[in-house]
């Protein structure tokens, strides 16, 4: 049996299905539930977030945090620097200091193999956090939101921006920046991409004048858009890419996250003078403030929005399923395999916003306030 917060969960979504109430409503009774769960004795949480360059991490661990301690729990939080070596020390000293459970966003999934090791000999539960834990049985469960739905989210907006089923659409030009290929997650979104491109690239509808289409091309180390700049003045001087006459036109750019998407944006605006009525289609993922600034000044067409205040619910719930000894709530049984197990897990619905329906998706729902994106 899930326990009673959980229950009262399924209502409220219920509920929203059936009376299509607004998102803000919903998370308000997503979050408002958490005061009928049961009371949890005080143990500590440890929570490893992987860097404060990107930034939705140090976000995400304060909220998290906060949601866990309005729970009753006592909170450790470390945020890396983008260092495995570093997470690792950070996650030691939270066993050593008698963390009882680790929630575990990892910069690199194939890194933490021996330290979990230590943890599961200590039976600490271990909940990765929006990025799989490859190579250990010691993962207990897994929370996110459905990466291979961003990326086909991702790639139909491309087709329908692009009038891609419309028979006199010339051929488009599009190159592709994806996510890190240290993290799981990038290849989950990679494969939803292509599931939707690939026939058209296929077909010639689409065009990558570099020929950079695999995953191993074009990843993007650390997700970092200093990295992405890079590669984008690359295929420029190779390729003649530009908005001038007797340039090649770029169409579009599938990015796989905000972090890549601004530092593309920077770049194309500063050093080719590009402008929101000339800019290539670029997409995004996570609705960063700066992102979330472009979407609104046409600069971004879209981005993926993971709400983290539902990802630290359903993390919190975890827990407290765990810490009750009731059924954790899971609702996929079958896809996450990290290489030794199938981890349990959770996956949250994303949001596509573009500049049509973001007030009501980030400003109605008290995501952000109307001055974080002027």
């Amino acid at each position: 049996m899930y326990n009673t917060h959980s229950v009262y969960l399924f209502v409220y979504i219920g509920v929203f299905m059936k009376k299509n109430l607004s998102l803000k409503t919903l998370l308000g009774c997503v979050l408002g539930v958490a005061f009928f769960c049961e009371t949890v004795h005080a143990t500590t949480v440890g929570v490893s977030m992987p860097n404060l360059t990107t930034p939705r991490w140090q976000v995400e661990g304060n909220f998290l945090k906060s949601q866990l301690e309005e729970a009753g729990y006592n909170v450790s939080l470390a945020i890396a620097d983008n260092d495995p070596k570093t997470q690792i020390n950070d996650i030691q000293k939270m066993i050593d200091s008698g963390c009882e459970y680790l929630v575990i966003s990892a910069i690199d999934g194939k890194s933490l193999t021996k330290v979990l090791d230590k943890a599961k000999a200590k039976n600490i539960a271990v909940i990765a956090y929006d990025r799989i834990i490859l190579d250990t049985d010691a993962v207990s469960y897994y929370a996110t939101y459905d990466n291979y739905s961003v990326g086909t989210m991702q790639g139909k907006f491309l087709v329908d921006a692009l009038h891609l089923d419309e028979s006199s659409t010339e051929p488009k030009n599009i190159e592709i920046f994806s996510g890190s290929n240290t993290d799981a997650n990038a290849r989950f979104v990679y494969e939803g991409n292509m599931a939707v491109l690939r026939t058209y690239l296929d077909k010639g509808k689409l065009v990558i004048k570099s020929g950079e289409k695999d995953l191993e091309i074009t990843a993007t180390p650390n997700w970092l858009g200093s990295e992405a700049q890079k590669r984008l003045v690359s295929l420029f001087e190779s390729f003649h890419y530009g908005h001038e006459a007797g340039k090649e036109h770029l169409d579009a750019i599938l990015s796989a996250s905000d972090g890549i998407s601004t530092g593309l944006i920077e770049t194309l605006t500063k050093q080719y003078g590009y402008n929101k009525g000339n800019i290539p289609i670029i997409t995004g993922q996570d609705c960063s403030k700066p992102a979330a600034k472009n979407v609104r000044k046409g600069l971004q067409s879209m981005c993926i929005f993971k709400d983290s205040r539902v990802l630290a619910y359903q993390v919190t719930e975890m827990i407290n399923a765990i810490v009750n000894k009731t059924e954790v709530p899971v609702n996929d049984n079958s896809t996450y395999n990290n290489g030794v197990k199938v981890v349990p897990t959770y996956l949250c619905s994303p949001v596509v916003v573009t500049k049509d329906n973001l007030k009501e998706v980030l400003i109605e729902s008290e995501f952000y306030q109307p001055k974080d994106l002027r």
